[in-house]
Order: C-alpha cells, then structure tokens, then sequence
C-alpha cells in the first residue's frame, strides 16, 4: 500500500534487487529507511514497524480511502491489496463480496472467513460472521489489511483480518461537511466534528447516503453515525469509547440468468442483453432488506510500568434485519426472514516486554468471550402471488466462543526475530427450536454442537540488510459454520438446521521478502501454499436458501507482489498482482438432489486465478491540483463447483481529480471521479451455485461522482 512519504535523501549506494531471484546487494545502508514503511497494530496487537514482520500485510491509507471516492464501501480501497478480492455486488441489499487467498468466495451474506476489527472491537460475531458496514469510511484514518497464517491468532478465521481505525483528535476543534453527486441519482451528505477539550479527544461523524441504484429495483438508503470518544485518565491510562450505528432499507434486484448475459464475440460485442435488468421474481415479491445496528465498544489501556501494560475492550450490541425473498422462480412464492440479534463480549490481554540473554522479547497474552443471540423468524407472505402470514420458522440461535492465546517475539540474533503463537478456540453453536406444535411445525430441532481447537503459528523474520528482508511462516487455521451456513439441510420449506456440517481445517505455509529498492521505491513479494480439510462450501442455492456442506480436500497456491513508487515532481506509481489457483483437490459428493461429483481440479468458484491494479497519480501542489488514473483487471471467476459456467474476465479504467484551497481557517476541496472511463460491460460479482442459475451480477456502466468539501479550524 502507499507508504509513508519518502526521504528526498538518496542512498549512499543503490542496490539493485531482482526481487523474485532475490538477489541482494550486500551493502548497509542508514538505519532510518525503515521508518518509511507504515506501523501496523494487527499482527503484533501492538504497535510496529510492518517491514520487520514476518506476516504479509498492507496499510490501505487515508488518502486512498476518502480522497475521490464515495466512501460507502470497503470494496472502494481494498482492491488495491494484492491477495483481496474485493467485489461491488452494485446491490446497497448485500454487503460487498471480500475473500482473502480464496477465503469468503462462498459468502451469500456479510463477510465470511475475515475476520473484520474497528479500534480492535470486533464487527466479526462468534461464529465468523461478519457486517463491516457498520464503520462509515468518512471516519477511517486506515485500514490494516493481514493475510496468511499469523490470522489464525484472532480465533476462528482462515482468510485474514481487516482492521479499521478511525481517525485521531486534532489539538484544536474542527468542524466539516461533505456533499456528493453522482450517476443514478446518487446524494450523500457528511457532517463531521473533532477536536480535543482539555483531556477528551472525541470525534463525530454523521452521514445519510441515497440511491436510485444502477440496476432496475436497486435503490437505497443508510443513515450512519460514529462516534468516539477517548478519555486521557492520566499519563498510563486511556479509556476510548466508540459507538456505531446506521439504519438501511434498499431493494435487492438479486441475480441475473446466463439468458441474460451473453459472452461477447464479434458478432455480440456487447457483454450483454440487458446489463441493468432485473428477474421478474424479485419484483413481483419485491425483494429487500431493511436492517437497523447500534453497537458500544470500550477500551481501556494501562501502562503498569515501562515493560508491563494491560489493555481491556468490552462491546455490547443490537442488530435488527429484516429481508424479503422470493421463494419460486417467478416470484409469486414469498417470504421474509427476520433475526433479532443481541451481542457482547470482552478481550482481556497482558502485554510484557523486556530481555533475556540480553535478547530483547515481547509477549502477549490474552483471554476473548463473545456470544450472539438471534431470535429467527420466517413467514411465508405470498403464496400464489396473494399476501399470506404463515409462519414457518422459529428459533434462537445462539453462539459463542471462549478463547485464550499467548504471541510473542524473540530477537534470537541481531538481525533474525522469531514470531510465534497459539490460540485455543472454542466454539459452540446452539439452536432452541420454538415451532413445534400448530400448523405447518415440523419437529423440535433444537440441538448444540461444540468446536475447539488449537491452532499454533510461528515466523520468523531474516533481516539481511537495514533495506531487504526475507521471512516465512507457518501455522494452522480453524474455521467453523457460522449460522448462516447451518440454516438449512435443504432448500425445502420445512428445511432444519444443519448442525451436522464439520469445521474446515487448514495449514498454511508463505515465504516472503520485503525491500526498498531504492530511495523511491519499496516492493512486497510473498509465495503461499494453503491446504483445508472440510472446506466449507455451499451444496445448494435456491429460491432464498443456501445450503451448505463440507467438501473433502482443497489446496491453494499463489503469489502476491505490490511495488509503490515516489518520482520527483510530485508524481508516484503503485502497482499489486496476485496469481491464486484455489482448486479442489479430491472428488466430493454435494447434497444436491440428485447429488452431484465434484471433480478434483476444478476451481473454487468465486475465485480469480489473476488480479491486477496499477495507479499513476501526480501533484501539482501549486494549484492544489491532484489526478489519478486505475487500472483493474480481473480473469474469469467460476459461478459453480461444476466449473460448467464462469463470469468472464475484464479491465476496466477510472480517473479522478481534484482541488484543494485554504484560505484562513477554512478549506476546501472538490473532486470528480469517472469510473468504467470506456464504458465496459462487465460482471462485477457471481452468487455462487446458485439454484436458479442466476449466478451474475453486473456491474455499473461509465458512471460519475462529484464531491464539494468544507472544513474549519477553530
């Protein structure tokens, strides 16, 4: 990712690295060029420098989270993280489809196999469910981006961690406001205030987004507020409190047949027949969503002394959603899904540091408890095209999880550190089953399952010059079903819970370097072996249900490389690639009717074997002038187990641009950014195994957005 600015200061020598053959020039150069590489909390949970760590991960900055975007979306920014996929549905009714090295592919709703953190408070539930729709991004100052093994040390996730943070108090008050314009009637509005009072750093930032939406029956809206406050109790000891909450309706357009999308040959250059189009079932049942969340989260630091420090977070929340499918395939046939969700939890970590041997060492330990209750409802509201209420299912589902971990760092040589850790986890996952008698009650289903596990990693970092490092490590990965994935035996009406599902299990090996290659440029290269048992992948997906059920063996290889350059005047190139083949590798049966084999080889659908993004970006600080233009491409992604149908592969082009003025205490700054420049069509992400083979959903044409900006400083 951008890294902090770099030293006009040349080297004393420039070595010349031929980054895959490593070849390094065996001169040292001044010991401050490592500052230039951002400082990450993530992997350590305490704060140091990424270059020196053993773990592939990116700092997504400020400026490429806010500066000529709208700010709605994590898929905006992280699609610069080479190893992220990070998909636009262009549905304001989904959450965006990220995965990590092939993790999360599958998901049908939320973010499944990342773990996602907002100032280390959790928007991931117990079971691995996640919503990181809850941070509004006007009030993010970063984003840590964390793959590969060393995840694992954050509980039940195999994909990575995405860990926001919000922005820090100025000394003085400031007060802003942002307007927004943009294709398909797009408005959103931010007022925000931040400042210090004497020892009280707080920030408020609210926000209101509408849309009509790209695609036919794909409007929307979300109000947001986040707010923290951070109490400086005295030198040793902080208390920030932070608090999220947004409300939402938007339509869901859902998916579009093959009919609907034609692959472009000479004779149909055009992508397809009816981009923005929308199945007649979802407006007939109207599909939707309506969703309201407010959580509180709390932190609490306290240095004991200058080796010893404590840190507690407690969160509490609510989350009210509410989503209208169509049951049948021309959406005569509905029903409304209803959670009620209510959550807590706590983090209790000792952090030590100090020598021994006169090699210098850090250690944390720690204790995590989570649980989520939400009571479920599902009532038939359409039958044959007339309104009915038939209730069809209710229950509480009720998760948690117990852990404890320990992560440490030992400095066995001057220049090689050792990382390693363990994690217990303990999962459990309970139904408590309240439709059993009446009409259309099909049983008591209640019932529990437990999952634990321990789940070691270990790295360690070879630091072969103050500007070239290689590292490695290796650890295992535990991933259970989240409620999502156990709803349903089967697609049928009176389906029950699929408590029956077994927990993935992976390892995971990566080799890695990281290296400034001169005084403008620093390049990451890692290489990565992944293989899970039981990867959790969905059997089935139709009319409103997905099931899921354990494939046998998977494997994943790739490599990730990013390369960030500063030129002088003000110009700077960024550049990340990741080749993934995520295959399975032995035959499994699904639990289609009639079940179906599933060939070893074939590609975990969801999942692109190459992405590409590029950036070249130029300052004219004269003017306050700023200009950008990306590139993305993306192969062909699979939309089945089968391998029988694939959205294909494309590049499309933005450009934005933007001023910047002062003038006393004020000051401004406007942007434009143009999005598919040449107007491409494309799909933008696939539902995968999707019963009614309505696997894609495109993704918007040449679209606009303009943004006015005002801020005052006190």
């Amino acid at each position: 990712m951008k890294t902090k600015s770099l030293k006009s200061k040349p080297f004393n020598q420039k070595p010349l690295f031929i980054i895959i053959a490593a070849i390094v020039s065996p001169q040292v150069y001044a010991e401050d060029t490592i500052s230039l590489a951002p400082v990450v909390v993530t992997a350590t949970r305490t704060q140091q420098n990424s270059f020196d760590l053993p773990v592939a991960i990116d700092v997504v900055e400020k400026k490429d989270i806010q500066d000529g975007q709208l700010q709605m979306l994590l898929s905006e920014s992280l699609i610069r993280v080479p190893g992220i996929t990070a998909q636009n549905r262009n549905n304001q009714a989904q959450d965006p489809q990220i995965s990590s090295r092939g993790f999360g592919s599958r998901s049908s709703f939320g973010v499944r196999g990342i773990r996602v953190y907002v100032d280390g408070i959790p928007l991931t539930m117990p079971d691995g469910q996640g919503q990181p729709g809850v941070v509004d991004l006007s009030a993010i100052k970063s984003i840590e981006v964390m793959r590969g093994p060393f995840s694992a040390l954050y509980g039940n996730s195999s994909g990575g961690v995405i860990q926001l943070l919000t922005e820090d108090a100025p000394k003085t008050a400031e007060i802003g406001g942002s307007v927004m314009f943009g294709s398909d009637n797009t408005k959103r509005q931010v007022l925000n205030t931040t400042g210090t009072s004497e020892n009280i750093e707080y920030l408020l930032n609210v926000s209101n987004f509408e849309t009509d939406g790209y695609r036919e029956h794909g409007a929307g809206k979300k109000q947001a507020v986040t707010a923290k406050f951070k109490i400086n109790l005295d030198e040793d000891t902080k208390l920030t409190t932070l608090v999220n909450w947004f409300d939402q309706n938007a339509q869901d357009p859902s998916g579009l047949p093959r009919t609907a999308v034609n692959t472009p040959t000479e004779k149909t250059p055009s992508a397809f027949d009816n981009p923005t189009g929308v199945t007649s079932a979802a407006v007939k049942a109207d599909t939707r969503v309506s969703r309201s969340h407010t959580q509180v989260g709390f932190n609490l630091t306290h240095g004991l002394n200058e080796n010893n420090a404590i840190n507690a977070t407690a969160y509490v929340g609510s989350r009210e959603n509410e989503q209208i499918l169509a049951t049948n395939a021309v959406g005569t046939n509905a029903r409304a899904s209803v959670i009620s969700r209510e959550f807590y939890g706590t983090d209790l970590r000792w952090d030590n540091k100090g020598e021994v041997f006169n090699k210098s060492y850090s250690l944390s330990f720690g204790l995590n408890y989570g649980k989520s209750s939400d009571a479920r409802f599902d009532t038939n509201i359409l039958s044959a095209g007339l309104p009915v209420k038939t209730l069809n299912r209710d229950e509480d589902n009720i998760v948690s999880n117990f852990d404890e971990y320990i992560q440490g760092k030992l400095s066995i040589l001057d220049n090689v550190d050792l990382h390693a850790g363990v994690r217990h986890t303990n999962v459990k996952l309970e139904v408590k089953d309240k439709f059993i008698t009446g009409a259309g009650a099909n049983g008591n289903n209640s019932g529990s399952v437990e999952y634990q596990k321990n789940t070691p990693v270990i790295g360690v970092v070879w630091k072969v010059t103050p500007t070239f490092n290689l590292y490695a490590n290796y650890g295992r990965g535990f991933e259970t079903p989240t409620f999502v994935e156990a709803a349903f035996t089967t697609t049928g009406t009176n389906s029950t819970p699929n408590l029956a599902l077994k927990p993935s299990e992976s390892r995971n090996m990566e080799v890695g370097a990281k290296a400034f290659i001169s005084d403008n440029t620093q390049a990451n290269l890692n290489l990565f072996r992944i293989t899970t048992k039981d990867e959790l992948v969905i059997s089935d997906s139709l009319n409103g249900r997905t099931v899921y059920t354990n494939a046998n063996d998977t494997k994943r290889t790739g490599v990730e490389l990013s390369v960030d350059s500063q030129f002088a005047n003000n110009i700077s190139t960024y550049f990340s690639y990741a080749l993934l083949n995520a295959k399975f590798d032995s035959d499994f049966t699904n639990s289609t009717v009639p079940p179906v084999t599933i060939k070893s080889g074939n590609y975990i659908p969801g999942t692109y074997k190459t992405q590409l993004y590029g950036e070249l970006a130029w300052k004219y600080s004269p003017l306050g002038f700023s200009t950008a233009f990306e590139g993305r491409h993306n192969s062909k992604a699979y939309v089945n187990d089968t391998n029988t149908d694939a959205a294909p592969s494309y590049t499309i082009f933005n450009v934005r641009a933007g001023f910047e003025q002062k003038l006393a205490s004020w000051s401004f700054s406007e942007f434009l950014r143009v999005e598919n420049v040449f107007d491409k069509n494309y799909i933008g992400s696939v539902r995968v195994n999707d019963g009614n083979l309505r696997f894609f959903e495109p993704a918007s044409d040449r679209n606009f957005l303009l943004s006015l900006n005002a801020n005052y400083k006190f």
